[in-house]
């Protein structure tokens, strides 16, 4: 199976060298789609359908600096669709995360504790 070309899909924020990120989450919710999608969870056209529904729905008024937000709320969308987690657990993570990144030190990596 030939990797996703991630270029094609619409809007995707990149300059001559490739995607480009303004935080570390957006390149980590890229490489989680892709590596979704190099694991068999969803096609790539799927993929691309369902960020292009999304994109499309905010409307003309969207700027683009809200596209990995869209990239993130569409990985979830899919996550939950193909029952890979359910809503509960991808708001407990999200929780988990948020509570984390509370406790962490300024400067220091945030780590999510695992569940034993």
């Amino acid at each position: 199976m030939n990797p996703p070309d991630p270029l094609t899909l619409p809007r995707l924020p990149r300059d001559e060298g490739g995607p480009v990120f303004a935080e570390p989450w957006q390149a980590q919710a890229f490489a989680l789609a892709l590596q979704l999608h190099a694991q068999g969870a969803f096609a790539w056209t799927e993929w691309a359908q369902a960020l292009s529904r999304r994109l499309e729905a905010a409307g003309p008024g969207d700027d683009g600096s809200r596209y990995y937000e869209h990239w993130l709320a569409t990985l979830e969308d899919l996550v939950q669709a193909k029952q890979l987690a359910g809503g509960g657990e991808l708001s407990a993570r999200k929780h988990a995360w948020e509570e984390a990144y509370r406790h962490t030190p300024h400067g220091r990596p945030v780590e999510l504790l695992r569940e034993a």
